[in-house]
């Protein structure tokens, strides 16, 4: 039986506390995870990959105002993450799919939640904007 030396638990919990992604942190690599997962491209593309497997020209047409260079930037990068597989099938003409893996569906639920809530709470932050909008012409006015 193994018996710890005196102060090795808390050294082991010091040790497991600095493990992983410290994104408070400027020089943090999860960094680059975030802004890939939180791009507006990104968070619609995840999002509509929640309904299931969906073709290049699908997610293009689907994800209005994204240029075809965007959309396969967004993809190559969800995918060097993890979050998106893309299948190639070697037939002519060629035809990629594009599928959430377990990692990217969970990400692409949680985000749902934030577009949900979004789409809920529209016309507040419509409010809000004008509101604030009334107060900066008041400003200048004066």
């Amino acid at each position: 039986m193994d018996i710890e030396a005196p102060g090795a638990s808390l050294r082991a919990a010091l040790a497991r506390q600095n493990q992983g992604a410290q994104l408070m942190a400027a020089a943090c690599p999860s960094r680059a995870v975030l802004s890939h997962l939180t791009s507006r491209w990104a968070v619609l593309v995840l999002v509509l990959l929640l309904g299931g497997t969906r073709r290049f020209s699908e997610l293009r047409r689907e994800v209005g105002g994204v240029s075809e260079k965007m959309l396969a930037q967004t993809l190559e990068a969800l995918a060097g993450d993890g979050f998106v597989l893309r299948h190639a099938y070697l037939v002519i003409p060629p035809k990629v799919e594009y599928s959430l893996t377990p990692l990217g569906r969970e990400a692409a639920e949680r985000l749902a939640m934030l577009v949900d809530w979004i789409e809920d709470n529209y016309p507040r932050i419509e409010q809000a904007r004008a509101a604030l909008a009334e107060s900066a012409a008041g400003e200048q006015a004066a």
